[in-house]
């Protein structure tokens, strides 16, 4: 029961470790392009209570999955559209990178060094969370509906009339939410049912965050620990 409440408080503690760098990133660097949406919006900050949104909290300490707060921001006032869209668009996603290749290690050594009690295993579950968290975070915003990380890419780098681009724009939101409501109700009928779990799609996209694109963060640090 205390490892349970210590897990919980370990996965929203994560969460939002992961989850404002992320905005923060967004934010920092739409104002290096010359957008000042962000600042004027209270968002150029690392406080939690600007970022984060309560129901993409849960989400991701729920299923892996979840949001903060879009960060405002007018691709108008880009120095540079393309170049200030894209760079604005793939900032959270290098930074949860960072986070990940960063954190790492520290939760290796925890792991390897740390006698067992509820203090090393809070700060190994935290640690463990914010890797696998940043990873699947990162992968989860590629995915190009709207409007998540991904979409914006395709955006910079399209017409505004692209018909799939108009297609990702207009039922981005509605795939989104199917894909993450499917995943919710894989994760608790594979509790009765094992096969459920191959029909998890955002699960294989977890997997694929955390064993391919961690993979060499694990290999480049196993040289060293």
């Amino acid at each position: 029961m205390v490892t349970q409440i210590i897990y919980y408080v370990a996965a929203v503690l994560a969460v939002i470790f992961v989850l404002v760098p992320h905005e923060f990133a967004h934010a920092f660097v739409a104002y290096k392009n010359g957008d000042l949406t962000a600042k004027v919006n209270g968002r150029l900050t690392l406080n939690p209570l600007k970022h984060l949104d309560p129901i993409g909290l849960v989400m991701v300490a729920l299923v892996g999955f979840g949001w903060a707060k879009p960060v405002p921001i007018d691709s108008r006032n880009f120095k540079n559209y393309k170049v200030g869209l894209f760079t604005t668009a793939i900032a959270g996603i290098c930074a949860n990178l960072i986070i990940a290749f960063l954190v790492y290690p520290l939760y290796r050594l925890c792991a390897i060094y740390l006698e067992y009690n509820y203090a090393s295993y809070f700060l190994t579950v935290f640690l463990r969370l914010v890797y696998s968290y940043s990873l699947s975070i990162a992968v989860f915003n590629l995915l190009p509906l709207y409007p998540l990380d991904g979409f914006r890419i395709v955006e910079a780098f399209t017409h505004t009339y692209n018909r799939v681009r108009m297609f990702l724009q207009k039922y981005g939101q509605i795939i989104l939410f199917a894909l993450i409501v499917e995943s919710f109700i894989c994760g608790i009928l594979q509790n009765y049912l094992s096969i459920f779990s191959y029909f998890d799609i955002l699960g294989y996209v977890m997997t694929f965050a955390v064993d391919i694109i961690g993979w060499p963060i694990k290999t480049l640090w196993g040289l060293v620990l």
